[in-house]
């Protein structure tokens, strides 16, 4: 992880340089900043599909998925 966020961290400088250099209305402003949300977006899609342990509901749901306690209702 702490990869992604050097990616990061190097694509913020450059987009600030850009911005700097080409004023905040430029197409390469515009596109240095997509760039730094397009790795952000991936550093929180990385974070979010890791492995977290289930709770001790979500354990039972599994080995008891017709229990009323596991029931999920549609709106």
């Amino acid at each position: 992880m702490s990869n992604i966020q050097e990616k990061i961290e190097k694509e913020l400088e450059q987009a600030r340089e850009a911005c700097d250099t080409s004023g905040s209305t430029s197409g390469e402003c515009a596109a240095a900043w997509d760039a730094v949300e397009e790795l952000q977006a991936e550093a929180a899609h990385q974070k979010g599909t890791g492995s977290e342990p289930k709770n001790s509901l979500e354990k039972y749901c599994d080995d008891n998925p017709d229990a009323a306690e596991c029931r999920i209702y549609d709106d």
